[in-house]
């Protein structure tokens, strides 16, 4: 058996695309997924399954909740070595004192063109900063999440992929969920 993680992108926002965990995990139990956990409200699903591929584990996700809620949903799957390497590689923790209120992560689905990364490294993104990795887009909020024009909405049109975003303590956290069941 693989354990997965899955991040699904834009449920549980300002009362959009409402989805109970506690529904979640049974939806994808009675699938066949095995050992499912959720962490917080926002689409943060632990699971293990037969099944190794991590696109075809998110594209199973993605049309069980397709077929259920009748909404499509960003679906992104990854792997303990996913999350330890983009901890592993996050710029801003080799900065002198971190604040780390202020990290957080877009997930991304494949890796940007060069292309779209210029039209997004164009756009004005004010005292706020992002720098790319490994399918991931690590972001320094000056101001707070709440206050900033890099939304997964902005991330996803200048990038033209999937992104879903947390914050630096839910990254550790799932991190720590993941290295338990290893």
């Amino acid at each position: 058996m693989t354990t997965h993680l899955v991040l699904l992108r834009g449920i549980n926002v300002s009362g959009q695309k409402l989805i109970k965990m506690e529904d979640l995990r049974r939806l994808l139990a009675d699938a066949g997924f095995e050992n499912v956990v959720t962490y917080i409200q926002s689409g943060n699903i632990i699971f293990e399954s037969e099944q190794t591929d991590k696109v075809k584990v998110a594209a199973q996700v993605k049309a069980l909740i397709k077929k259920q809620y009748r909404w499509e949903v960003g679906v992104l799957a990854l792997d303990l070595t996913d999350l330890v390497q983009t901890i592993g590689n996050n710029p801003f923790l080799k900065q002198p004192d971190p604040d780390l209120k202020h990290l957080y992560v877009a997930y991304l689905s494949e890796q940007p063109s060069a292309d779209n990364l210029a039209k997004f490294q164009a756009f004005d993104i004010g005292r706020d900063e992002a720098v790319l990795g490994d399918r991931v887009l690590y972001l320094r909020y000056a101001s707070g999440a709440g206050n900033t024009k890099l939304s997964n909405a902005l991330i996803e049109n200048k990038l033209k992929v999937v992104a879903t975003s947390r914050n630096w303590n839910t990254t550790l956290k799932l991190r720590d969920m993941l290295s338990e069941r290893s």
